[in-house]
């Protein structure tokens, strides 16, 4: 099947059940989700990963998938950014996007499932984690993008970076209200962040080549919230034919020909939080090109050469896929996490009044 457009309301089980197991079979034993069998693995793919299986209604594979970060949490709230079968590589930099994201994959969990218990169990993991990425943030806002082996900042920003980091402040945010927690120290980091996302260019890229030719730097800032409604939409228009190739998808680099699965998905989300839905599904539509008979995806597609580059299948790629497939459908209760920025929250009124009732407590 090349092409398959996705309705609200109707979400294709049978057609991605094997997308959702693919990435099962990238889970260890231990909780872990390695990128494919080779055994790499980063915490910001793993979360990916274990979202797309809480998507697919396995939530106890999730749950060990953020158990084992949990576990892995280095004494300063960070994580390696590389691991090779369970263990870290110690590659000299701990990116703090990678650290932040466990804040976005536990309160998707807790949306997706209404589970109080889980959440309070990982709510110290993911404050440890916010709390060692804003011990990186300048007076300015902005971000640093990694600390060395050290325990020194890495002192630049990245626009993409610090994008991904505003909305897990922002998730952390929600699951720090629902659990009852005082946030007020977060939202003031979130808000300097956001200005400076938004009217601060010049904090970004300050010591290397702009990374502007990157897909991700032009439509990662809607993924994120930062720009909504007609922001949004003259952004995606202003750079779409640099960055997207019809009937194949979005480039990662606006001067390679090699379009990614993983980017195409997150900007058909970012398409829909632009009230872009045509495109949006048009765009997804296209993508089962690259897709395997085992349900996978190839990560991406040389298209002057005609071949799959690189030559790998993996389970962030393949949960990318059933993140653009529930944001299309509205499949479950966090369908909207990335389609608007809320720091009410998802349902959340209607989340703490079930959490009263609920088994788990």
């Amino acid at each position: 099947m090349a092409h398959l457009l996705f309705q609200k309301g109707v979400y294709p089980a049978q057609f991605l059940q094997p997308t959702a197991d693919f990435i099962r079979d990238c889970q260890q034993a231990d909780g872990s989700i390695w990128w494919d069998h080779r055994g790499k693995l980063d915490p910001w793919d793993h979360c990916e990963a274990a979202m797309g299986l809480a998507i697919s209604g396995d939530w106890t594979a999730a749950e060990r998938a953020y158990f084992w970060l949990a576990e892995h949490q280095l004494s300063d709230g960070s994580w390696w950014s590389q691991y090779q079968r369970g263990k870290p590589v110690k590659c000299g930099r701990r990116e703090t996007n990678f650290i932040a994201y466990i804040a976005t994959g536990v309160w998707h969990q807790y949306l997706i499932t209404n589970q109080p218990r889980f959440a309070r169990r990982l709510f110290p993991t993911v404050a440890r984690a916010i709390d060692c990425v804003l011990r990186c943030q300048s007076r300015e806002g902005d971000i640093a993008w990694a600390i060395d082996d050290q325990g020194q900042l890495m002192d630049d920003a990245l626009l993409t970076g610090c994008s991904s980091i505003y909305k897990s402040l922002e998730c952390a945010i929600n699951l720090g209200k629902a659990l009852g927690q005082d946030t007020a120290r977060w939202q003031r980091a979130y808000h300097k962040l956001g200005h400076v996302l938004r009217h601060r260019p010049e904090r970004f890229d300050r010591s290397w080549e702009s990374k502007s030719r990157y897909s991700m730097d032009w439509f990662y800032p809607i993924l994120a919230g930062v720009y909504e409604g007609r922001d949004a939409r003259t952004r995606l228009l202003q750079r779409w034919d640099h960055f997207v190739r019809p009937d194949m998808g979005c480039v990662c680099v606006d001067d390679q020909p090699w379009v990614t699965v993983a980017e195409s998905c997150e900007l058909t989300i970012a398409l829909l939080a632009a009230g872009e839905r045509t495109k949006a599904n048009e765009l997804l539509s296209a993508l089962h090109q690259w897709r395997h008979d085992d349900g996978s995806y190839w990560t991406g597609y040389q298209y002057e050469i005609r071949e799959h580059w690189p030559i790998e299948r993996t389970s962030w790629t393949a949960a990318a896929v059933l993140l653009a497939a529930d944001a299309l459908t509205g499949h479950t209760r966090a369908h909207s996490l990335f389609l608007r920025r809320c720091l009410d929250g998802f349902d959340l009124d209607i989340a703490i009044k079930d959490r009263a009732s609920s088994h788990y407590e």
